[in-house]
């Protein structure tokens, strides 16, 4: 994901007109980027709407963060067809990156400056005048949740604190479109939640999101629509609900042998079952796809399964990613 670009970008709305006629603000075809005999995007298709919330969902080196630098307009595009805001990043960097937000993937906040002048700072790069920043600062910093904090250094803040500030500044220009690489990584259960609230407000005001992640309730949780890459590919696209219905069963029966069992429970409960539920064999578990998991699993342990733990859980993108490619997203 990009840091802030060095170049200020061109005044905001320069080519305004280029989206009003309600077409998509990111539209790609046949999107390739190599890194000399590398291909790490490899031919993809994708459509962002105004207004939806659309993700990469992928484990680490699909392509992701390679397609959002595209998209963010500080990476070449190598061959195909690419157009954010309506207009050609080849030839119009410096406009769509003043219509732009982004967070990147890493925290880039000057760790000298306090959180207010963080802020501020970044708002005058984009032009802003003192008077109109004063209380778009307050705004962002009440969004954040950071107002109590205003007059603090950045570098004692915790990372979900560093996390928010760094998705305030990014809507400091009031951006068209906004794009979030793996907004969450490293952040603890809590500061996820929290982060996850913000970005959900702003998608009930209209703002268009686009962001990376591998985390699977992460991707539920916040996008209308996503593409499941891997190997630079998409393998699948659709809403998370369609996702899940279109490749997976309703409920997953989890089952944890001891070690070194996995593989011959698996064989028994490919018979016992046959083609009424579909078995997968993972290195710490076995997963029954059926459309009752707690039925599977009584009839399961009924004929004989001595698993060490069990449990029974509804199908989630993680199941979704494992049929299509046969691997975890944290593979």
């Amino acid at each position: 994901m990009p840091e802030t670009a060095t170049n200020p970008p061109a005044p905001r709305g320069t080519h305004a007109a280029a989206t009003r006629s309600g077409g998509p603000l990111v539209a790609a075809r046949g999107l390739t980027k190599r890194f000399g005999d590398f291909t790490a995007v490899d031919a993809i298709d994708v459509s962002v709407e105004r207004g939806e919330a659309f993700g990469f969902l992928g484990p680490n080196g699909a392509g992701k963060s390679s397609t959002m630098r595209m998209i963010a307009c500080v990476a070449p595009v190598t061959s195909g067809e690419l157009r954010i805001l309506g207009l050609d990043p080849a030839t119009n960097g410096p406009s769509i990156r003043a219509r732009l937000g982004v967070v990147p993937q890493q925290d880039n906040l000057d760790l000298e400056l306090t959180v207010a002048e963080n802020l501020y700072i970044y708002g005058r790069y984009f032009g802003i005048s003192r008077s109109a920043l004063r209380p778009k600062v307050a705004e962002l910093l009440d969004f954040a949740q950071l107002t109590e904090r205003a007059k603090s250094k950045v570098e004692p803040l915790s990372g979900g604190m560093k996390r928010r500030l760094t998705i305030a500044r990014s809507l400091i220009n009031d951006p068209e479109l906004l794009l979030l690489d793996e907004p969450t990584t490293g952040l603890d259960p809590q500061a996820r939640h929290v982060l996850w609230d913000r970005l959900y407000r702003l998608k009930q005001q209209g703002v268009t999101l686009v962001l990376t992640t591998h985390y699977m309730d992460e991707a539920e949780q916040l996008c209308d629509r996503l593409v499941v890459m891997d190997g630079g590919r998409i393998v699948a696209e659709g809403s998370p609900a369609a996702l899940i219905a279109g490749h997976s069963s309703r409920e997953v029966a989890e089952l944890r042998f001891a070690p070194g069992g996995n593989e011959a429970a698996a064989t028994r409960l490919a018979v016992l079952f046959g083609d009424r539920a579909r078995i997968e064999a993972l290195p710490d578990r076995v997963l029954l796809y059926v459309d009752d998991g707690e039925h599977a699993l009584r009839r399961a342990l009924d004929d004989g399964a001595e698993p060490v733990a069990s449990l029974v859980r509804r199908s989630t993108l993680e199941d979704v990613f494992l049929r299509l490619t046969g691997r975890s997203l944290v593979d």
